[in-house]
């Protein structure tokens, strides 16, 4: 079965049998394969005719990727000892690697470097073989360190999941401290796994990141979540008074025509720019300054609200707040759980929060679970919350229920 990613890179599972031929030596290969389960064998065969046994490889290992690095025709025949589950790397989806970090990209450098040292030392020290430890042993310790084979387990049952409707958004209330109402929503990805149930988005979010699968889910994700703002608001006879609040990626901004695809989702959802709102992380500014700044700025012009998430746990330089076209400061919720407690966390909250109003930003602390939290927040000036004190992320229909029996609330009596 094979699939596709927003970037056009395939991924697919193989099974073999025992005795087939994976690869041949002297074909043309276009892919490699890191095996999930099953051991294989890897023979050459001499210019005499001989076949020479060279070794075996097993879960973990890679084969094949001289292929996909160099496009030579393959050097070796590869033959299954033992059944065979493989995890197919293709040349598309190497070469879309090559533009970020990605535990694939990482391996197969290690694997090359590590055959080489190998040929090497079996032409140079044969006489002490034994003290030197054999490739396959050192590259089943590289893909373990690496975590490959769980990355892109990952990353294929994500693909799945996209194409089968198993993700789902919730949506978690923003609380405005001075009139104690609902002012809008941040969209929160879950993934229920048919199998393993719950996955953190701390999990695959950062997997679909570097896949670049991120900006296919970053999409559906904004055309959902505004589309449900518009159904809760014809739900509970609200009149575009609240707004929609989307995480993207410095890989969604880095996609091609992002904007103009930002542009149609919304327009499509039949949302206000002025409803929407991105949220984007410090490493985005970082890794794509003027582009960032330009896309941003054209957002801006449309109405569209700029938040940085979690401020203060990045890098966090003054410069980014003058050079970006940012209105939203969202205090990260570990200063916030933290602020009762130790007081360098309190002064940190304090500095974010005078910080922002002194450059005309909006406030929002994460993460609010007690009503003390609450009320040092407010008597600190910060414009809205939230967090479990308020509201947990919940689903559409849940949140529909809430705000037909929400009373604003009042910290203070």
């Amino acid at each position: 079965m094979t699939k596709s990613d927003s970037n056009g890179a395939s991924h697919s599972k193989r099974s073999f049998d025992t005795g087939e031929i994976i690869m041949r030596q002297g074909d043309a290969g276009d892919c490699a394969y890191i095996i999930e389960e099953g051991t294989v064998e890897i023979l050459i065969e001499k210019p005499d005719g001989r076949v020479q046994h060279v070794g075996t490889r097993g879960p973990g290992a890679l084969i094949g990727e001289m292929a996909i690095v160099d496009s030579a025709p393959r050097t070796a025949t590869v033959r299954a000892l033992k059944p065979c589950k493989m995890l197919e790397i293709t040349m598309e989806d190497f070469t879309s690697r090559l533009t970020g970090t990605d535990p694939v990209m990482q391996m197969i450098m290690q694997v090359i470097l590590t055959r080489y040292r190998d040929t090497l030392t079996r032409a140079d020290i044969l006489h002490d073989s034994d003290s030197f430890p054999p490739p396959e042993m050192l590259e089943q310790d590289l893909a373990e360190k690496a975590d490959v084979v769980e990355s892109i387990k990952i990353a294929n049952e994500f693909q799945t999941a996209l194409e089968k409707g198993e993700l789902s958004l919730h949506y978690q209330p923003i609380i405005d401290l001075t009139r104690g109402n609902v002012v809008g929503f941040e969209a929160l990805m879950r993934w229920i796994h048919p199998e393993k149930g719950f996955i953190s988005p701390g999990v695959f979010i950062p997997i679909a990141e570097k896949n670049g699968l991120i900006v296919q889910a970053s999409r559906w994700a904004l055309g959902e979540s505004c589309r449900a703002l518009r159904r809760i608001e014809a739900r509970v006879g609200a009149d575009r008074e609240m707004y929609m609040s989307v995480n993207f990626s410095s890989t969604d901004f880095a996609s091609e025509n992002f904007i103009d695809h930002l542009y149609n989702i919304i327009s499509e959802s039949d949302v206000l720019p002025t409803q929407v709102r991105l949220e984007i992380t410090e490493r985005l500014l970082i890794q794509q300054p003027d582009n960032a700044k330009a896309m941003l700025q054209m957002c801006k012009d449309a109405g569209m609200g700029i938040a940085i998430d979690d401020f203060g746990t990045g890098y966090s330089s003054l410069s980014y707040l003058y050079y970006f076209p940012i209105d939203t400061l969202k205090v990260d919720q570990s200063f916030v759980r933290a602020m009762q407690r130790d007081e360098k966390s309190l002064e940190l909250v304090k500095s974010i929060v005078g910080l922002g109003k002194n450059m005309k930003m909006s406030i929002i602390a994460e993460g609010v679970e007690t009503v003390e939290e609450a009320r040092l927040l407010q008597d600190m000036g910060c414009d809205k919350v939230q967090g479990y004190y308020f509201a947990k992320p919940m689903p559409e229909k849940d949140v529909i229920e809430f705000l037909r029996n929400y009373q604003p609330v009042k910290l203070r009596a």
